[in-house]
């Protein structure tokens, strides 16, 4: 009866604990830093979102296909194909904590780095990802950052947890603040090369 009554008692315990192993730990990235690291950054809108199995088949990739409305960053061409680990093929799934996710349909804003010859990765994971909102009268449309979940955010220098740094803005405030993080990563260089 005792040991019962003990096991009882810390199941609670072992669920937390076992929650708080399946979470992804990353480290914050501002928009700026998103903006200078990523090779591509791309405003466009989602066309296809196919998951397969891996040349091993071991894993699932899902591969996401985006028609580019315009590149912020890079010389993406007319779609670009992101890949990313997980995804769902017939009865059997696979979850990777701290992805961003795609929608067919859905317009976005995306940071990208390169991943192989053709393919690109969400620079941040689950932080180099806007889903565009329009009005319904279409004249307004605010770029929202996709939700965190459970991922568990860690500040740069202090390791310590903090909050995400993105926040909802309007879809020209975030085009111009790309720009604007852009041209300071590049002022440096211009003045590097001025020196004798």
């Amino acid at each position: 009866m005792k040991l019962h009554i003990a096991l009882r008692a810390l199941l609670p315990f072992v669920l937390l604990l076992s929650q708080a192993a399946s979470a992804t730990t990353m480290l914050r990235a501002d928009l700026p830093e998103l903006a200078q690291t990523s090779d591509a950054i791309v405003h466009g809108t989602v066309r296809r979102v196919e998951s397969r199995w891996s040349g091993d088949g071991r894993r699932i990739i899902t591969d996401v296909e985006i028609q580019v409305t315009e590149a912020l960053k890079g010389q993406a061409g007319g779609t670009v194909l992101v890949s990313q680990p997980g995804g769902r093929v017939g009865d059997i799934g696979q979850r990777v904590s701290g992805l961003a996710t795609f929608t067919p349909g859905e317009e976005v804003v995306v940071f990208l780095v390169q991943h192989g010859k053709r393919a690109f990765r969400v620079s941040g994971m689950v932080q180099g990802k806007y889903q565009v909102q329009r009005s319904e009268d279409g004249k307004s449309a605010m770029a929202v950052p996709e939700p965190t979940g459970d991922v568990l955010l860690l500040d740069r220098d202090s390791r310590q947890p903090t909050p995400s740094s993105q926040r909802s803005m309007s879809l020209p405030e975030l085009k111009a603040a790309i720009r604007t993080a852009l041209e300071q990563k590049q002022a440096p260089t211009r003045l590097q090369e001025k020196r004798p």
